[in-house]
């Protein structure tokens, strides 16, 4: 399978206990959609068993690819080490905590009929109060200073055409903003309702202390990215047009 229609991308750390749950949740997914699939996860330097998980669900299923990062490098890198490897014309991303739901996959990919880019809005949010009241505030912040008016940027469970890849040059952060980079780079992109699960397993990796100032300075990079962005027109010269000039001149 050189070229798979569709390629997953699901970062994992310590997620041991959520991974085996997930993984027959995509294979009911994906053995039920008509594209050749391969599924790529990314083992951001787990320390609780998840990698040994991943070498069983790779040996058990020849559409599972691994790639190890030597360290725990964060969700932003994780994502582009993924992304990077992909080689479907269709590329998903989600998390590999349970709140995505891999059900969701297939009206990601019937949107993508009119659009470049389609991305989840969890519109009813399963997290602890503090963490949906941060993330609103932050979503309107956000909105405000970029002026993307999407509703939930964050959101991991995404699906693309391979093209939007160019858009995305990585970045600490980088993860945050995916719906912005790629409408800044002039691809069309839309927000569908996406189902959020509360968190059945241990605890989230992000919370309002690790992610806030971060998350805030990340988004003056984005601005000052979009200020500093090459926008101009040029055309090649053909031989043929060269010759014409010169033997009327």
């Amino acid at each position: 399978m050189d070229t798979p229609a569709l390629s997953v991308v699901v970062p994992v750390y310590n997620e041991v206990d959520s991974l085996a749950i997930l993984w027959g949740e995509l294979v009911h997914v994906l053995d039920a959609i008509d594209l050749s699939v391969e599924v790529i996860f990314v083992d951001d330097g787990s320390t609780d068993g998840s990698a040994a998980l991943l070498d069983r669900i790779r040996a058990g299923d020849p559409r599972v690819r691994l790639v190890r990062l030597t360290a725990n490098h964060g969700l932003s890198a994780a994502f582009a080490a993924g992304l990077g490897r992909t080689r479907g014309r269709i590329v998903v991303t989600m998390d590999s905590d349970l709140q995505s739901d891999p059900s969701d996959i297939p009206s990601l990919l019937a949107s993508l009929d009119g659009a470049d880019a389609v991305c989840g809005w969890r519109r009813v949010r399963h997290d602890p109060w503090l963490k949906r009241v941060s993330s609103r505030v932050a979503n309107g912040v956000r909105s405000r200073v970029l002026d993307d008016h999407f509703k939930d940027g964050a959101c991991s469970l995404r699906a693309m055409r391979r093209e939007c890849l160019e858009a995305l040059q990585p970045f600490h952060g980088f993860h945050r903003f995916v719906p912005t980079l790629l409408r800044d780079a002039g691809y069309q992109v839309v927000e569908v309702p996406v189902n959020h699960r509360p968190r059945r397993f241990g605890a989230s990796h992000y919370g309002v202390r690790n992610r806030v100032w971060a998350a805030f300075v990340d988004m003056l990079g984005v601005r000052w990215l979009r200020s500093r962005r090459l926008c101009y027109d040029a055309a090649e010269d053909s031989r043929a047009a060269s010759a014409a000039r010169v033997a009327r001149t």
